[in-house]
């Protein structure tokens, strides 16, 4: 686990932490990168900090939405490169 836990107004027993890592991660998807806790009495409130989520570009290419054109045919290929720029 390379998640970083800051405990604010009590100490906490590093299983109920390691639970908190195991439901952040069924919960959102991935791993955070830091679990915030803050004890008020028998309750906690948790904020979680995550990396950056991977970004990737989409665009509009001879009418459909691509990100990559990786997994396109020679047919498509071919119309993408016959495409003509159109000036304004």
């Amino acid at each position: 686990m390379a998640c970083e836990f800051i405990v604010t107004n009590g100490v906490l027993p590093q299983e109920e932490l390691d639970a908190y890592y195991k439901r952040a991660c069924e919960k959102f998807g991935r791993a955070p990168r830091r679990i915030s806790v803050m004890v008020d009495g028998d309750e906690v409130a948790l904020d979680y900090t995550f990396d950056a989520a991977p970004f990737e570009r989409i665009r509009r290419i001879t009418g459909y939405l691509v990100g990559t054109m990786d997994r396109w045919g020679d047919g498509k290929r071919a119309e993408e490169a016959d495409r003509v720029a159109h000036s304004v």
